[in-house]
């Protein structure tokens, strides 16, 4: 999992090719922390057809503002610069993370 912070957001996010899946966090969060160890596993499994990083909201406030994340947990899916699906709250949950990965993985490039 790549550690995401203000100078390598805009590189391994918004100039990646393929899709990538970015989990919103903070160390204050007990639902991010619940899924961390998931979104790892996740990692494991979807090697080679999603990239995965993971971005500490509260090291980076105004890069987690200017992608309209206003609540956590966040998990979002970006293609080509674009934020093309993400879970927030309550949504974010292993059964909805897995159906969106599942849609994503199937999708060529």
């Amino acid at each position: 999992m790549i550690e995401l912070n203000q100078n390598n957001f805009e590189t391994e996010v918004l100039k990646a090719s393929g899709y990538v899946l970015v989990d919103f966090y903070s160390e204050d969060c007990s639902p991010c922390k619940a899924l961390k160890p998931f979104i790892h596993s996740l990692e494991k499994e979807y090697e080679g057809r999603l990239k995965f990083g993971a971005l500490n909201v509260s090291k980076a406030i105004r890069l987690a503002i200017s992608q309209k994340v206003i609540a956590l947990p966040v998990i979002a899916i970006y293609k080509a610069g674009v934020k093309v699906e993400e879970l927030v709250g309550a949504d974010a949950n292993r059964e909805s993370i897995q159906e969106m990965l599942v849609k994503y993985a199937a999708l060529k490039e």
